[in-house]
Order: structure tokens, then C-alpha cells, then sequence
């Protein structure tokens, strides 16, 4: 058994920086009422830590390449327990917001490391033990986090969220200092430092002002200046990336279709499965009185349909072209979101099962493959760099996705803490209702994108697409 100590070690540090994305979603009500927060708040509770995992998610993998990936993994273990506790003591949103971030960027560094350190630890047969243990966990998570934020909430505190991070986090890093051997280092990488503020700086400024335009209208002086500095800061980017010699992400993988369409893919993935689900939530609480745990159980078909999926069909799905598992499971997200719209004034929790049930088979269809299908669109040497990319791009959706939900539902329902019930189903609606568009005109996309390649004797030994 001790030789899976390694994974189990892994594994927790990919529990709790995973569950951390949906933990929060089911405490949102609480946390508002506690801390006198807002809709805009709340979008920023989830979107500071998805925008710091999306903005440095590239960056970590450099670093662990010079430094080791077993420090950085530990660094990121710590950081992220010291983040989690400022959380759980935090007296104001702000304090609360910028602990979120902080969580972000040690769950980035933990998130580049864990498959590192596990392809080099085990060989052969036992790294394919591994690595499905390792997705198995990693599919788990959003399950786990519903319910347990729920059972926390409801038992205890919104607080012990954040608190139940830290014995895991303990356990982690004691764990891995001893277990894992020494990473090898490449002294010599180099770390794109100025495209990695360009990209956070974009990230952050596009999602403030979709933030802000929501809450005080589209001619708002500092909505509008943050969507330029957004737009700059993305054009900036684009140049750093084309001259820089250690290139955070190289422009020239788009011009792959294949790649480009997992990429949007990806982003659409996050935004059209999970983005309105903090909104959810408020409806399942604010309006339907459900307590947190009651909630986060009405929110776990999702999960579990995606599980089941996943692990009875994955095996049947493996061979199918990946306009079918990538595009296909995409526009079943889509119809699910839809299925959405059907939540009217006088609907009980129930109304979400079938939109959950159909979204949770898209995403047991699609997440298997996502990583996979994007490393195998380019040459072998570059795939560390399109895995950091797709993942990073699947944070980045799920940020403007809240962001966007959130002002879509904003601008039909209004704002305030208590929203008659007529225009907060309105506004979810409309939400959900764009949600659902996203993933339809994505999947259109992605069929378009991926195209036969035929294996020529020039080729790159990425793996042949065919459909």
C-alpha cells in the first residue's frame, strides 16, 4: 500500500482545490446575509478564484519546470491553507474576495504540479492506475463540494467551508514532503512573467466591467474604462506572446483547428454547464426557503449523472471522433441549459432535474476527453503547454460565465436582497436562457472546426482526428 501514498497525497491536494470551485455555491445566501453582500459580491466570491486559477495556471507549470514540481506543489498546498483560513475568519466581502484570490494562485500551483508528479512517480501499468484515480477524484469534486458546503452551512457555519481546507491541507503537505522524490529541474526555462500580468490584467478588467455595467448601467464611466483597459490589456498580450521567446501560451497552436476548437470548447464547457448555478442556488434558498443542505442535494444529480456517464460509457466514447464526444457533449450541455428556462413562479426544486440530468450527461460525454482530445491536436512536445491552456480556458470561461449570467439576470430582475419572485425567476430565465445559447453556438463551432486529417509520413506524431 505505501506505494500509493504518493497518489493519495495528490489526490487531496485535488480534492480541496477542486471542491473549492462549487463549494461556495450553496453558502452564497448565508455569506450575503452575513457579510452585506450583494449580487456583485457574490460573482466576485467565485470569480476571484477562477480568474487567479486561469491567469496562472500556465505560469505555475513554468515555474515548476525551473524550479521542481514537488516545492511548487508544496508552496501551493500551504499558500492555499493560509488563504483558507483568512476565508473562513474574513469580517468583510473585500477580505473575503482577496483570500479568494489568494486561494487561486496556491490552487494554481497545486493544479500544474499534481500529473507532473505523478507521471514521475509511477510507470507502466501503475501510472494508468494513477492518473484514474487521480480523474476519478477530480470528476468527484463538484458533487462532493455541493453537498458537503451545504451540510457545513447548514450544520455549522459558512466559515467551516473554508476551515475544513485546512486538516486536509496539513495532511497534504506532510504527506508529500516525504513521499514524492526530488522533480527534476530545467534551469534554463524561462517564465513569461509580462504575458502573465497582460492575461490577468485582461481577465480581471473584461469580467470588473461585465461586473459593473450589469450593476450601474453600460454608460458608467468606470465600466467603460475597464472594458477598454480589458481590451488593451488583451491586445497587449497578443504582442508580448508573438515576440516573447519563452512564450506563456504560442499563438501559433491556433492556427490548428483542432486545437482552436477545443479551446472554445473548453471555454463554453464551464459557462454553459456550471456558471448559472450560483444563481440556482439563490433561487433554491432565497426563494424556495431550502436550507443549504437541502440545496446542495437538489444540485448533486448533475454530478452524479456525470459520473455515471463517465465511468460506464467512457471505455465506448474513447473511439469516437472527437467532434462527437467534444461538440456533441457540448450541445447536450446546451439543451440542458435550456430545459432550464422551464423554472416558473410556481415550480418546486424538481423543476431543475431534468435541465441537471441532461446537462450532467453532456459533461460525463465531454470532460473525459477535453484535455486529452486538445493534447493530441498538437506535436507531442507542446502538449504540457495545450493541457495548462485548455484548463486554463475552462477557469476563464466559468468567470466571465458568472459575470455575464449574473448581469444578464441582473438587468431583468433588478438588484437587492429581496427580489419579488416573479422577476427573479424572469431574470433566471433569461440567465440560463444565454447559457444555453452559448453551448449550442459553441457545439455548431466545434463541428465546423474539426475536420478528417489523414496521417501523412511529415507528420508531427500528434494523433490522427477523424470526423
Amino acid at each position: 500500500m505505501r506505494k500509493w501514498l504518493p497518489l493519495f497525497a495528490a489526490c487531496l491536494g485535488t480534492l480541496i482545490l477542486l471542491i473549492d470551485i462549487t463549494i461556495v455555491n450553496v453558502a452564497l445566501p448565508a455569506i450575503a446575509a452575513d457579510l452585506g453582500t450583494g449580487l456583485s459580491g457574490l460573482q466576485w466570491v467565485i470569480d476571484g478564484y477562477a480568474l487567479a486559477l486561469a491567469a496562472l495556471l500556465l505560469v505555475s507549470g513554468s515555474l515548476a519546470d525551473r524550479l521542481g514540481a514537488k516545492p511548487v506543489y508544496l508552496a501551493g498546498l500551504a499558500l492555499f491553507a493560509v488563504a483558507s483560513l483568512a476565508c473562513g475568519i474574513a469580517q468583510s466581502s473585500a477580505v473575503l474576495v482577496a483570500s479568494r484570490v489568494v486561494q487561486g494562485v496556491g490552487g494554481a500551483a497545486m493544479l500544474a504540479t499534481t500529473l507532473s508528479l505523478l507521471h514521475l512517480t509511477y510507470t507502466g501499468r501503475d501510472r494508468g492506475i494513477a492518473f484514474g484515480a487521480w480523474g476519478a477524484v477530480a470528476g468527484a469534486a463538484a458533487g462532493i463540494g455541493v453537498v458537503l458546503g451545504g451540510a457545513l452551512t447548514d450544520l455549522l457555519s459558512w466559515r467551516w467551508i473554508f476551515f475544513v481546507n485546512l486538516p486536509i491541507a496539513a495532511v497534504a503537505i506532510g504527506l508529500s514532503a516525504v513521499v514524492f522524490a526530488a522533480s527534476p529541474r530545467r534551469p534554463g526555462t524561462g517564465v513569461d512573467v509580462p504575458g502573465m500580468l497582460a492575461f490577468a490584467i485582461a481577465a480581471t478588467a473584461l469580467t470588473y466591467g461585465i461586473i459593473r455595467g450589469g450593476e450601474n448601467g453600460w454608460t458608467d464611466t468606470r465600466a467603460l474604462l475597464t472594458l477598454g483597459a480589458g481590451a488593451l490589456a488583451a491586445v497587449a498580450f497578443v504582442v508580448i506572446e508573438m515576440r516573447s521567446a519563452a512564450a506563456m501560451f504560442p499563438l501559433t497552436l491556433l492556427r490548428n483547428r483542432e486545437f482552436t476548437a477545443t479551446l472554445i470548447a473548453a471555454a463554453a464547457f464551464n459557462f454553459a454547464a456550471f456558471a448559472s448555478t450560483p444563481l440556482l442556488s439563490l433561487w433554491l434558498q432565497q426563494q424556495l426557503r431550502l436550507s443549504p443542505l437541502q440545496a446542495g442535494l437538489a444540485m448533486l444529480p448533475l454530478a452524479v449523472t456525470a459520473f455515471l456517464v463517465s465511468a460506464l460509457y467512457s471505455r465506448f466514447l474513447h473511439g469516437l471522433a472527437p467532434k462527437w464526444t467534444i461538440g456533441g457533449g457540448l450541445l447536450v450541455i446546451g439543451v440542458g441549459s435550456g430545459l432550464l428556462t422551464l423554472i416558473g413562479s410556481g415550480s418546486a426544486w424538481t423543476a431543475i432535474l431534468p435541465g441537471f440530468t441532461v446537462i450532467g450527461i453532456g459533461v460525463g460525454v465531454m470532460a473525459p476527453s477535453l484535455v486529452s482530445v486538445g493534447m493530441a491536436a498538437v506535436p507531442p512536445q507542446q502538449s504540457g503547454i495545450a493541457a495548462g491552456a485548455v484548463n486554463t480556458t475552462r477557469q476563464l470561461g466559468l468567470a466571465l460565465g458568472v459575470a455575464v449570467l449574473g448581469t444578464v439576470f441582473r438587468g431583468s430582475a433588478g438588484s437587492g436582497h429581496r427580489i419579488p419572485l416573479p422577476q427573479f425567476v424572469s431574470g433566471l430565465d433569461n440567465a440560463v436562457g444565454v447559457a444555453a445559447g452559448a453551448g449550442i453556438v459553441a457545439a455548431v463551432l466545434v463541428f465546423a472546426l474539426f475536420h478528417r486529417r489523414a496521417r501523412t509520413p511529415e507528420s508531427t506524431g500528434s494523433a490522427v482526428l477523424v470526423g
